[in-house]
């Protein structure tokens, strides 16, 4: 029983190991390019943001991993039961913007307080970041989000999508879009996919996430604003 014991007590230290390692590999990639300081708040405000879904997977029972990390690329958690309804789907995907963008706030209002162009610049990384994670496609929080809503909301996520890239051109957002097409094809062929037994939910409970999106994509593209114009020019 005491060998069993510490072979689980060895996995979870492994995986402990893992999911910092990779955090610490972030940080010094991301100090390569923008130094020590912005580095290790930057990936701080990405592990926070992940935490945000950790809680809220562990709140529903969902066995879950530690986060990690991949510099320039982001952070995920790893979820090993798939949630069961749209409803806990959006629960765990909405919690991540949510205390992300608490922490990106944070760092705003001590950015006013003390005058540091640090902190505003991390206010403005988290709100852009938590921003972006909002646009309704999966495997983007905002389509785990949207789901519970409508998945045909999905299709507005297609043109934003494509502005940021003709705005940004970044592999990355092609990566998004790859790993988006087969839940976007899957609902255009699928008329009545919201009508399955995954995605019924009260009236109530679709109203409750609208808001609650619209609200916090509201309140982020203000304070991204807002922290943007804070920063001196360049």
């Amino acid at each position: 029983m005491s060998a069993l014991a510490a072979l689980l007590l060895a996995g979870k230290f492994g995986k402990f190991l893992f999911s910092g390692g990779t955090m610490v590999l972030s940080v010094f990639a991301y100090a390569l390019v923008y130094g020590w300081p912005y580095a290790a708040g930057f990936v701080a405000l990405l592990f926070i943001h992940e935490m945000g879904h950790f809680l809220a997977a562990r709140r529903r029972s969902l066995n879950v991993g530690l986060p990690t990390f991949i510099p320039f690329v982001g952070a995920w958690i790893e979820l090993k039961e798939q949630p069961m309804d749209a409803e806990t789907e959006a629960f765990v995907g909405i919690a991540g913007p949510m205390l992300g963008s608490a922490a990106a706030f944070l760092c705003y209002i001590l950015a006013r307080e003390s005058g540091s162009k640090l902190l505003m610049a991390l206010a403005y990384a988290g709100f852009v970041l938590n921003l972006f994670n909002l646009i309704p496609l999966s495997p983007l929080d905002g389509g785990r989000i949207v789901s519970v809503v409508s998945p045909r909301l999905w299709f507005w996520g297609v043109p934003i999508l494509v502005a940021l890239f003709l705005w940004i051109p970044s592999p990355m957002l092609v990566l998004i879009a790859v790993l988006a097409l087969p839940q976007l094809w899957k609902a255009f062929q699928d008329r009545s996919i919201a009508d399955s037994a995954y995605y019924r939910v009260a009236p109530a409970v679709r109203l409750e996430y609208a808001v609650q999106y619209v609200a916090l994509a509201g309140f982020l593209a203000i304070m991204a604003f807002e922290a943007h114009e804070a920063l001196p020019p360049r």
